[in-house]
């Protein structure tokens, strides 16, 4: 692994390495909630098509959360009106959130125009508190028409019902991830170090979502000894998943991007942060999902829907950990591969056996993908 002490300065115009703020981390916490409702929204629902509806639902979510990110990688010192609007904005989430269970029925409105105003504000923001030169100002128009058009069909899908709306929903996802490659990203300038710092914060935002679904229904468990073997091998399978990101991969691509030059860190940072991570997010509250159901029921199988979600989500986040690896030219974690397809098999113990039963493999698995040789973290090559 490529040692943290050489990692050179981001190149920012006019701007200092940073790190990030109380703010940032405060804008955070909305995300916590809205992270939390996405899994509580699914343990109500969890069938093939509430757990597609809820995937939709994730993206929308996360993409809102990137576009902020993007955004306080170039921003100046924070000024009360750039405080205001980052503090408007998270009002907009907040009711955002609020919506998210009925995002689909009635609570439309409220989602599409809370995410469309979230939207708004981040375009506004990105021309109040970026650096002169830091940021073009064609970049931060072709993104901002993007993610507005999304939000207005999501407007539109609120006046609609059955499958309409969700194709109106998958339009809108396909609208904002889509704007991205359309338009490209060279007008971007990234900070390396706040930018991967920034998404380390978030991936513990979401291993703690994790946790607190777990606590959200305990006061309906029942503490016997299955329970609380339970509650252990849970914090088990979220300390693995945390090390096999931050133990490696998180450093790691820090220095990829470090070396990278001009627009190709900026493709580099929407590849492996906007995209790639989105698997490590949504496999944790994948995860949070199957812990839930396992508290909930210890001594019986789960459900194939619930098996699925909550292995499919611990073998998407290996899965993604390796194809991070590969696109910053490091050596791939195919031993991770490897224990994905073991936590894909695990599925079969889970629709048979007890719940406490697939936990335990699955936290084993997950274990043993945590403690992957760092020389497997080494570069490959030079991205240049």
């Amino acid at each position: 692994m490529s040692d943290p002490a050489e990692f050179t300065p981001g190149d920012v115009p006019g701007q200092s390495e940073h790190r990030v703020s109380t703010l940032e981390l405060f804008f955070d916490l909305v995300f916590v909630f809205a992270f939390t409702q996405v899994t509580l929204s699914l343990a109500d629902d969890t069938t093939w098509a509430g757990l597609g509806r809820g995937a939709v639902v994730f993206l929308l979510l996360w993409w809102a959360w990137g576009a902020y990110a993007w955004l306080t990688t170039v921003m100046q010192t924070m000024r009360r009106g750039p405080r205001v609007v980052v503090l408007m904005s998270m009002a907009a989430m907040l009711v955002t959130a609020l919506a998210v269970p009925t995002a689909y029925d009635e609570g439309g409105l409220a989602f599409a125009l809370g995410w469309l105003v979230v939207m708004l504000l981040h375009a506004t923001l990105f021309r109040l508190a970026t650096n002169p030169g830091a940021t073009s100002s064609a970049a931060i128009v072709s993104l901002g028409s993007g993610n507005a058009l999304a939000g207005v069909v999501l407007v539109v899908a609120s006046f609609t019902d059955g499958p309409t709306t969700t194709l109106l929903f998958l339009g809108a996802v396909a609208v904002a991830y889509s704007t991205p490659y359309i338009w490209g990203v060279t007008g971007f300038s990234i900070n390396p170090g706040h930018f991967a710092e920034r998404h380390g914060l978030i991936m513990i935002v979401a291993l703690g979502e994790s946790i607190v679904a777990i606590g959200v229904g305990a006061g309906e468990l029942s503490f016997d000894a299955g329970t609380v073997a339970a509650a252990l091998l849970a914090m088990a399978l979220v300390s693995a998943l945390w090390w096999a990101y931050f133990d490696s991969a998180s450093e790691a691509v820090e220095a990829s991007m470090s070396v990278a030059a001009g627009p190709e860190r900026s493709r580099l940072a929407r590849d492996v942060y906007s995209y790639l991570h989105i698997p490590l997010v949504f496999g944790i509250v994948m995860a949070a999902l199957g812990l839930k159901k396992t508290l909930g029921h210890v001594d019986e199988p789960l459900g194939l829907v619930s098996a699925a979600a909550f292995c499919g989500g611990v073998a998407g986040y290996l899965v993604a950990l390796h194809l991070i690896h590969m696109r910053c030219r490091l050596r791939g974690d195919w031993w991770r591969v490897l224990c994905a397809a073991f936590a894909l098999a695990i599925i079969a113990v889970a629709v048979r056996a007890d719940a406490l039963v697939a936990l335990a493999v699955l936290a084993a698995v997950a274990a043993a993908a945590a403690v992957v040789p760092r020389s497997n973290s080494r570069a490959a090559g030079p991205i240049t």
